[in-house]
C-alpha cells in the first residue's frame, strides 16, 4: 500500500469511534498477541537465525522472553494504570477535587531498527495498545525475514485500522513521515533521529526517540575482575555488539589493566569459544555495509585479541583493543560491532571530565566495591540509565523506565513507562457548585487583600 494517508484515515476513524478506548478490547488485543507469539515462536527464531545468526537461546533471551514478560506485566497492571488519578488541590481550589485522566494520543507510527528486529517492534507496540491508540509499525528492511514475520502476524490477526504493518525501505519511512500521525515512536542511529524529528516538527508530532551513542563501562581498581570481565564480555559481545546499550568503550584503572585483559580473554572463550569464524553460532553483522565500516576499525591501536573476520559470512570475532586515543576513527562515534577499545586511566575525575566532554551516553557501567566510586560516577555523569557491577541488565526490568538524554534520545519506556509514553495526561478539576468564593472575582471589596492573604 503507497497510499499511507488513506490508511491513517481509516486508523483515526476507528480510533475516534472509541473501539480502542475499552479496557477489556486492549486487553484482548494484548492476550491475543501473547498467544501469537508464543505459537510462532519457533517460526521467529528461524527468521532471527536467517537475518542475524541469532541462536535459539539469544532469540529467546533477548527478543522472545523479555517481550512476553513485558505483555504479562502490562495485563497484570493494566487496569490500575487507565484509571484517571486524584491529585492535590490547594487552598485557593478549597471545594474542588483534581485529577489526571490518561488518554491516548490516537494514531501512533513505531518505527524499528534491525538489531533486535522483534523485541524493538514489539515492545513499543505493547505500550501503544496498552495505552489505547491504533498503530502504524515499520520494520526494519535489513531483516526481510523477521519484518515478514511481523507483517503476516499482525495482518491475519488484527484489522489494519487497528494496527498495520507497513514494509519497505528509508523511502516508506520518508512517506509514512509526511503524513499527519499523532505519536511517533523511533528506534536507531542519532543521525536518522534528528530527521526524524525534523520531520515530527513540521506537524507538531510529540516524539520519542530511543537513539544510542558511545556507552562507557568503567573498571575501577578495587572491583571484582573476574565478575567484571565475564559480565562486560557478556554485554558487549551480545548480538555481536549490535546493541545500542553495548559497552561501547571501556575505561580501566591501569593498575588492574593487565590482570583484567587476561581475565577478559579467559571470559570471551569460555562464553563465545575460541574460533567462532569456524563454528559460525555467533551473531552476523546485519549488512556489508555495516561489516566494511567494522573492519576498518581494526586498523586503529593494538589488537589485545580476537581481530580475525570473515566476509562471506559477515562475521567478525570479538575483539578487544588497546592503545586507542579519542583521535582514533573507532572512537568518534558508537562502534555497534564486536570490537572493544580499551582505554586506561588513574584518575577518576579526569576521567568523568573527558566523559563530560562529550555527548550524554545512553548507557553507563561502573564496575567497583566502593559506593563513593559509584555514587561519584552517578552524581557527576548524565546518561540514559546503567548498572553497577553488571552490563545491560537493567533493560530487563519493567520497574525501570529505558530511554537517553540529550544526544541518546528523548522519552523512556518498559513496563508503566510504555503505557506513559503513549498516553497524555489530561488535568481536569472538578469544581463544586456548593458554594462560590467571592475574592476570585475583580468586582469584590478588597479582592487583592484577600487574595494576597490566600497567596502567601
Amino acid at each position: 500500500m503507497n497510499n499511507y494517508n488513506e490508511l491513517i484515515q481509516k486508523q483515526r476513524s476507528f480510533f475516534l469511534e472509541g473501539n480502542t478506548k475499552n479496557v477489556s478490547f486492549r486487553l484482548e488485543a494484548l492476550h491475543l498477541l501473547r498467544k501469537l507469539i508464543k505459537d510462532n515462536e519457533q517460526i521467529l527464531m528461524n527468521a532471527l537465525k536467517q537475518d542475524l545468526n541469532k541462536s535459539e537461546f539469544d532469540s529467546y533471551l533477548t527478543e522472545i522472553g523479555i517481550v512476553l514478560e513485558e505483555i504479562r506485566f502490562t495485563i497484570k497492571n493494566l487496569s490500575k494504570w487507565v484509571k484517571p488519578r486524584r491529585v492535590k488541590t490547594t487552598l485557593t481550589g478549597i471545594g474542588s477535587k483534581s485529577y489526571i485522566y490518561p488518554e491516548p494520543y490516537g494514531v501512533a507510527l513505531i518505527i524499528a531498527p534491525w538489531n533486535y528486529p522483534f523485541q524493538l517492534a514489539i515492545a513499543p507496540l505493547i505500550g501503544a495498545i496498552a495505552a489505547g491508540n491504533c498503530a502504524i509499525l515499520k520494520p526494519s528492511e535489513l531483516t526481510p525475514n523477521t519484518s515478514a514475520f511481523l507483517a503476516e502476524m499482525i495482518k491475519k490477526n488484527f484489522p489494519e485500522e487497528y494496527i498495520a504493518v507497513v514494509e519497505g525501505g528509508a523511502e516508506t519511512s520518508t512517506a509514512l513521515l509526511k503524513e499527519k500521525t499523532d505519536y511517533i515512536f523511533f528506534t536507531g542511529s542519532v543521525q536518522v533521529g534528528k530527521i526524524i524529528m525534523e520531520a515530527a516538527s513540521k506537524n507538531l508530532t510529540p516524539v520519542t526517540l530511543e537513539l544510542g551513542g558511545k556507552s562507557p563501562c568503567i573498571v575501577h581498581e578495587d572491583a571484582n575482575l573476574k565478575l567484571a570481565a565475564k559480565r562486560i564480555a557478556w554485554g558487549k559481545f551480545m548480538n555481536a555488539g549490535q546493541t545500542c546499550v553495548a559497552p561501547d568503550y571501556m575505561y580501566i584503572h591501569k593498575r588492574v589493566k593487565k590482570e583484567f585483559l587476561q581475565l577478559m580473554r579467559e571470559s570471551i572463550y569460555e562464553l563465545y569459544g575460541q574460533n567462532v569464524i569456524e563454528t559460525g553460532n555467533f551473531t552476523k553483522i546485519v549488512s556489508e555495509k555495516h561489516f566494511n565500516r567494522l573492519i576498518t576499525f581494526l586498523n586503529n591501536g593494538e589488537i589485545v585479541m580476537g581481530g580475525k573476520y570473515n566476509s562471506s559470512k559477515l562475521l567478525i570475532e570479538p575483539t578487544v583493543l588497546q592503545n586507542v586515543s579519542w583521535t582514533d576513527k573507532v572512537m568518534e562515534d558508537e562502534i555497534f560491532g564486536p570490537i572493544l577499545p580499551v582505554i586506561e586511566y588513574d584518575d577518576l575525575s579526569q576521567m568523568i571530565k573527558v566523559i563530560n566532554d562529550r555527548s550524554k551516553p545512553l548507557a553507563l557501567y561502573i564496575f567497583s566495591e566502593n559506593s563513593s566510586v559509584q555514587e561519584k560516577i552517578i552524581d557527576n555523569v548524565s546518561f540514559g540509565g546503567g548498572c553497577i557491577n553488571d552490563t545491560v541488565f537493567h533493560l530487563s526490568s519493567p520497574h525501570l523506565p529505558f530511554g537517553g538524554v540529550g544526544e541518546s534520545g528523548i522519552g523512556a519506556y518498559h513496563g508503566k513507562g510504555s503505557f506513559d509514553v503513549f498516553s497524555h495526561e489530561k488535568s481536569i478539576l472538578k469544581q463544586t457548585t456548593a458554594f462560590d468564593l467571592p475574592f476570585r472575582y475583580p468586582n469584590t471589596k478588597n479582592a487583592l487583600k484577600k487574595i494576597k492573604w490566600f497567596v502567601k
